[in-house]
């Protein structure tokens, strides 16, 4: 399950670590202390800590109560629902491509992953992104299971959400370039096109493309994906 979320415009709330997770299940507790609120983290976080605190180290160590999704951007937790079918459907179709090329290409693709089977976790930040596809163009490390710190997928590719602009087109544009991601799509199938940004040192190159184009690159030669068939995955 993909993890998105948009930073909430209200106050912070300073997250604190706690001595002791407790049981699972257990949830986050308000207390006040000193006139200013203060959440002390449990091992569970819900719809009601969209907008609070945390530190990537803790937001690691919790879990998310099922039916909404979880990110944390730039040290606020940010909570949404899951994307409906047809934005599915949509990731459904360029991730079949992807993954028959990798079928024919496995020494150039070693690894394929979307959703809650990555993460892309940027100490500098404090942030944590689950895109909706990453493409890995080296082999994970054999003796980390969890080296999502420094294992960064060349291509991310994420399909936009209603409502989900300024996160998508905004601070992921953002996060990915400082992240070293060489390759982001947008794809927009409210707008019908996609936005192609592709790294030049330290910046992006963006390239717009119409619901009639092709969606290449030279780090997947021979990959041709139709973005009239991606986006009529929505019908």
């Amino acid at each position: 399950m993909a993890r998105e979320f948009r930073a909430a415009g209200r106050s912070s709330i300073a997250v604190h670590k706690p001595t002791s997770l407790g049981g699972a299940g257990a949830r986050a507790q308000a207390i006040m202390s000193g006139g200013m609120a203060d959440l002390v983290t449990t091992q569970e976080i819900g719809p009601e800590n969209h907008g609070d605190r945390m530190s990537l180290a803790e937001f690691a160590g919790v879990s998310g109560r099922p039916g909404c999704i979880y990110e944390l951007e730039r040290g606020v937790i940010v909570v949404v629902d899951v994307p409906g079918v047809p934005h599915m459907m949509v990731v459904q179709v360029i991730r079949d491509a992807l993954v028959a090329y990798r079928l024919k290409n496995p020494a150039l693709v070693p690894a394929i992953a979307s959703g809650a089977d990555c993460a892309l976790r940027m100490p500098q930040l404090q942030s944590e992104r689950h895109p909706d596809l990453a493409v890995y163009l080296t082999p994970p490390p054999r003796d980390d299971p969890q080296p999502w710190e420094y294992w960064t997928p060349d291509i991310v590719v994420e399909v936009v959400s209603k409502g989900g602009e300024q996160r998508d087109y905004g601070v992921k544009r953002d996060e990915y370039l400082q992240a070293g991601v060489k390759l982001y799509w947008i794809i927009d199938p409210h707008d019908r096109s996609a936005t192609v940004l592709t790294r030049h040192a330290d910046t992006w190159r963006e390239t717009r493309l119409a619901a009639d184009a092709l969606l290449t690159t030279p780090l997947l030669p021979g990959l041709s994906i139709e973005l009239a068939t991606v986006l009529a995955a929505l019908r």
